[in-house]
């Protein structure tokens, strides 16, 4: 198969269309009424299929059925009406080219300016548990093929897939017709449209591959955590669906100012990549990559927190102490505490509403990023005074993505996201006495914040805050030592968590000379007894909660 090449200068230059002749053909009826309105009174001509047409017609609007085009009755139960060159030469021709225009008055077929179709509701069928023919009907031929055929089309006509869209686009058929930069903005969302679409009945069609065809139900009643497992089973048809993103912006650069970079978005997302801006400046690839960062280890805690990020890795972590007049104003200064050389500069996250307290507080230091749900009106008027701060304000309905996928040459990887945590109910004590209530608590924040370390991580906590992070060396020894320095006199009585287990006691040993009171671990190396030994002799409390939180 060729595709024919043409020469530039063939083409006429076309921005505004107006549009004379319109193809509506949709399940979703929302809106329907107003756009045929307004298409009627502008004096386009609708051509319609089916109960589209019905629909149209009833509500007093001048329409045309597909069947008058094409001189052909809908056949096979409606599986063929659009499927007819009449239509798809009045979609794909390029009226730039006088050898179209040519061959379509030759043909006695009219142009489409304009095109709104949306498809057959597959995903609603199966989620509604219809039987295995009702969910194959909904599989949709003929309205893919005139999204694609449009939108490849774009320099010609307008297609619409989305009733969001209507009364944009009803607005430019009032002022003369639609712009190319509209077109292309269209015909990027029909692309999408149809590649989520056809994800989708990719996906249902790998999930039968045991059934009866033709005769057993569909089991629609997929609880979440069942549809995260399929990903493992099947994983082509979850790259296919859930890592097709939609450009959002391009970012000035990329890590480094020679790379480029932009931010796709996710259907239906709900994360740092859908966070509304309030303020500053645009947002950077590595503020992106550090805000979730962030948000990540404030929202491991479910106390009033906050999260001070540079560089992914946390500068401080801390919890609001019981009572605080203003937790997370609280909070907020006791994680500045743990580092404020490395914080500034920093991005930060809480997973409360910001409040004018903390505002006050965090306008005295120069910061990238603040990210929260919420803003109270007194903490924006204090931190929109700061020319270059960004505000963010996370979705209403933010969520953590289930599973988690990283680059490779050649491929990618996929895993469950790490987002659970063993209760301390089941932590074994390994060495010392059995730490009490307060204790207790103190470890388990230390083993939760210690998650947004990344590995060889040791965290070293103090009353419900970080005093000394060791992250990202390669020996554990280092790490402990860098978390020891960074904390100074705080190590003497902090309780220290590790994101893996102690494969000798050396490291431990430094812990141990800096008067860390109690560990937690994961355990699990072979030289278990001769770590649990150390830690006996220097009568500190060790538990091991048999579970690791690498973070790379």
């Amino acid at each position: 198969m060729s595709v024919q090449s043409h020469d530039p200068s063939m083409y006429e230059h076309r921005d505004t269309i107006q549009v004379r002749r319109a193809l509506i053909s949709v399940s979703d009826k929302s809106g329907l009424l107003d756009l045929a309105a307004a298409l009627d009174a502008a004096g386009v001509e609708i051509v319609s299929t089916g109960s589209t047409a019905a629909t149209i017609r009833d509500a007093g609007h001048q329409v045309t059925d597909v069947a008058e085009v094409t001189g052909f009755a809908e056949a096979l139960d409606g599986r063929v009406k659009t499927l007819h060159p009449a239509v798809h030469s009045g979609l794909l021709a390029d009226l730039r080219l006088a050898d179209h225009r040519k061959q379509l008055d030759e043909l006695g077929f009219a142009p489409f300016e304009l095109v709104v179709v949306n498809l057959y509701p597959f995903e609603q069928t199966v989620a509604a548990g219809k039987p295995v023919a009702d969910v194959i009907e909904n599989v949709d031929i003929g309205g893919p093929a005139m999204v694609r055929a449009t939108a490849k089309n774009h320099a010609n006509a307008a297609i619409v897939v989305s009733p969001a869209r209507y009364a944009e686009v009803i607005e430019a058929v009032n002022a003369g017709g639609t712009t190319l930069a509209l077109r292309r903005s269209l015909a990027t969302e029909a692309f999408v449209h149809t590649a989520q679409y056809d994800a989708a009945v990719a996906n249902w069609f790998l999930d039968q591959e045991d059934i009866e065809w033709g005769a057993a139900p569909v089991d629609a009643d997929i609880e979440a955590e069942e549809s995260v497992d399929a990903i493992f089973e099947k994983a082509e048809a979850y790259v296919g669906y859930e890592i097709f993103g939609l450009r959002e912006s391009v970012l000035r650069y990329g890590e480094n100012s020679h790379q480029r970079a932009a931010l796709f978005t996710e259907n239906e997302g709900a994360g740092i990549a859908q966070a509304t801006q309030l303020h500053g400046k645009e947002m950077s690839y590595n503020n992106y990559v550090d805000a979730d960062a962030a948000v990540r280890a404030a929202f491991d805690h479910e106390r009033p927190a906050v999260a001070i990020i540079k560089h992914a890795n946390p500068c401080g972590i801390a919890v609001a102490p019981e009572g605080a007049a203003d937790p997370i104003a609280a909070a907020h200064e006791l994680a500045h505490a743990c580092d404020p050389v490395s914080a500034f500069g920093g991005v930060i996250a809480a997973n409360r509403e910001i409040t004018a307290a903390m505002a006050a507080t965090v306008a005295e230091i120069f910061t990238e990023v603040i990210v929260a749900p919420s803003f109270a009106p007194e903490a924006v008027e204090i931190l929109t005074k700061k020319k270059n701060v960004r505000l963010l304000v996370l979705p209403a309905d933010f969520t953590q993505n289930p599973v988690e996928l990283r680059q490779v040459s050649g491929g990618f990887l996929l895993q469950d996201a790490d987002r659970s945590f063993a209760p301390v109910s089941e932590w074994t004590l390994a060495a010392g006495q059995a730490a009490d209530a307060e204790t207790l608590a103190e470890l388990e924040f230390a083993w939760r914040s210690c998650r947004a370390v990344k590995s060889n991580g040791i965290l070293l906590t103090s009353e419900g805050a970080s005093v000394g992070v060791g992250m990202g060396q390669v020996n554990r020894v280092d790490s402990c030592r860098l978390a020891v320095s960074r904390a100074g006199d705080r190590a003497k009585g902090a309780v220290a968590a590790s994101d893996a287990f102690f494969p000798f006691a050396d490291g431990l040993q430094v812990l141990l000379d800096a008067g860390v009171r109690a560990v937690v671990q994961p355990g699990g190396s072979v030289r278990d007894e001769e770590v649990i030994a150390a830690a006996e002799a220097a009568g500190v409390t060790m538990y091991f909660t048999g579970e690791r939180h690498f973070f790379h």
